[in-house]
Order: structure tokens, then sequence, then C-alpha cells
């Protein structure tokens, strides 16, 4: 339970199905500001008073568990990776290691068939196997998030959201009496409450890789502070006019360098992930599938052939993809069905695009 209403509908669901239901807290040891706090975030002091009190409304016991080591682990990944030029992807890794982990161990100590929570995907075991689907409102949908999470995992877990939609949950919410029922959704990364991640890498003293803007023709366009500052795709904040909408297309931080280009340079045919997980089917090494493949929480997915080389693959798109990047999550679907996916490790822009050097960047 975080303290918003999606988990705090989930647990009265649960119980509603004749469940006998305790809410867990994970604290993450972030001191954030309560005025910081209300601005949607979550596990927040005040998160963990409304969970609470969510709890009690409910008649449930109630446990807060510190997590605050296991969270450290995931902010230090998170500002390793924008040190090697990669995107993180923060929400999946706390999926994999807590949400979907830990808190199963605490629920064995507990002696719990398994744990629930507010993720709107559906789920099912069908002849054994778990299978994940999108939830019913697509605006809300998070299976996406799920596709690095264990099979055995899994199938302990249910997730009572998945067929409704948000408006629905806030109207039961509020039939209910609960606290939560207009409290706002938590949107930004939980230890990143301003939302700018820049000035996380600054507290905590990070030592950043500046240099200079090039053009996929290799020409200087100008300078910056740091290739922590930027994501591939981004098009705003780095300061380079000239007319043309520029995108960030590489980043080079032993050499200091932002390759810019313009969208049509920012396309790729394929790319290398690692660290497969498969959801509900087996695969093996040698074996080629086609899937919709989604790149990155917000896009939409593309068709793709998917080559099985063991516990890594390649995925070839069909059309090429604008701003595919390294570190970030590939979820492999069947229509709505969360296939499993991996983490994208190397990309390859569209040939010709031009940029200097080694297209391939992990």
């Amino acid at each position: 339970m975080s303290g918003g209403v999606d988990s705090s509908v989930a647990a009265w669901m649960m119980g509603e199905e004749g469940y006998e239901v305790v809410g867990l807290f994970m604290r993450n040891g972030v001191k954030v500001e309560e005025s910081e706090s209300r601005k949607k975030s979550c596990c927040s002091t005040s998160d963990a008073r409304d969970a609470r009190m969510v709890a009690s409304k409910l008649g449930l016991a109630f446990h807060s568990i510190d997590l605050g080591k296991e969270f450290r682990d995931i902010i230090t990944y998170f500002l390793d990776e924008y040190a090697k030029g990669r995107t993180p992807n923060p929400c999946a890794v706390c999926n994999r290691d807590l949400k979907f982990d830990e808190l199963l161990r605490f629920a064995d100590e507990l002696g719990a068939e398994g744990i629930a929570t507010g993720h709107y995907a559906r789920h099912s075991i069908i002849d054994g196997r778990v299978q994940i689907r999108r939830g019913v409102d697509r605006s809300k949908d998070q299976s996406y998030q799920l596709f690095c999470v264990a099979e055995e995992n899994l199938m302990r877990t249910r997730l009572p959201l998945g067929g409704l939609q948000k408006s629905e949950v806030r109207a039961m919410a509020g039939e209910v009496g609960l606290r939560t029922a207009s409290k706002a959704d938590s949107q930004e990364i939980c230890f990143v409450p301003s939302n700018d991640y820049r000035e996380l890498l600054d507290k905590e003293g990070r030592e950043l890789h500046p240099g200079r803007f090039v053009d996929t023709a290799g020409r200087v366009i100008g300078t910056h502070k740091g290739t922590e500052h930027f994501t591939i795709g981004q098009r705003r904040g780095h300061g380079i006019g000239g007319g043309k909408v520029l995108y960030v297309v590489e980043l080079n931080p032993e050499e200091g360098t932002v390759v810019l280009g313009e969208r049509n340079e920012a396309q790729f045919d394929s790319m290398s992930v690692a660290q497969l997980n498969w959801i509900g089917i087996d695969v093996s090494a040698g074996d080629e599938l086609r899937a919709d493949v989604q790149h990155r929480y917000h896009c939409t997915p593309a068709p793709a052939t998917i080559e099985v080389l063991g516990a890594e693959a390649r995925v070839h798109f069909d059309e090429p993809q604008l701003a595919v990047t390294s570190g970030q999550g590939a979820a492999f679907y069947e229509g709505d069905q969360l296939l499993g996916g991996g983490w994208i490790s190397s990309t390859r822009r569209v040939a010709g695009a031009g940029v200097p050097g080694d297209r391939a960047r992990g």
C-alpha cells in the first residue's frame, strides 16, 4: 500500500473477495519535504500516514517495511546509468527487485499466499502458467513495467485493478469512504520529487562529463556541462538553435560528446536486448518470433522480428523507430498479452544517418 488511491482500492477489493489482507508500506529512506511530497509523490511520510489510515478504515493489519538500503541500490543504479550515457528505468527495477521480490519474502514470513498491488494490468493463470495482459484502461496501463518480473513471482501476484477504468477506481474509493479517493496520482520517480533528475546528480556530487555538441557530420556546434544532462531523443534543453529541431541521437561520455541531428537522424532499425525474461511462454536459443515491441514506457509498440540468441536477442523493427535508448526496457507483446522482455543493451541507427564513430552504443 503506497498511500495512493489505486493500492487502497486494491486492498479493499481483495478483502471483498474473501482474502485476509495485510497492508505493507515500503519506506525508501529518502527524506522529502512535505510540500514536495504532496505534489504527486509516493513513499513519503504523508503517504505512510494515508496508507495506515486506509488500512485502519478497512480493518487491516499494517506493516511499514524499511527498504532504505535496497532503494539506495536503485538510486546508485539510476545515477550510474546516466554516467554511462544510458537512460535508466528505476520503476521496472523496483518492480523486479522490491515490489515483486522483497515483498514476497516478507509475505513468506507472514505465511501469506502472495501479494496484490494496484498496478493497471490484467493477471490470469491458464494451464498452470501466468498471463499478463494490458489493463482495460489503456491510458493507465502498467503492464510494460512488469516485463522483467520473474514468472514465478507473478504466479503469486494478484492485480485486481486490471479490468477497471481509473474513474471506476476513484468512484469505488469514494463509495467506500477511503481518504485517498481524490488524492493526486504519483507521476515522478519517488526519489526525485522535483521530477528533475539533474538535481539529484548535483545533490549526490556526481562527476559529470562536460564537452561538445557535434552534428552528425562531426562539426562542433556548441558546448555542454555534462552528457548526464541528456537522453537519446531529447529535443529540448540543449540550447542549440539555428532554425532546425535537433534531437540527441548519440551520447559518448568518454569523449564528452553529445551528437545532435534532425528527426530522420534519430531513427533506429534494430537493437540488442539482454537479460531476457519470458512470461507464460517457453522460448529457446535459435527461436525467431514476431511480436509488437515497446521500447519505452510511453511509446506505441512496433511490429518486429525477435531473434533469440539465448539470454539475449536481436530485435529488428519493421519500420525505423524514434529514440530507441540503451538502458530502457523492451517489452514484447502478442496483442495485449505481455510475453516478457529485457534490457536494451545496444542500438543501431538507420544506415546512412551519418553519426561519426560506432553507431552501436551500449
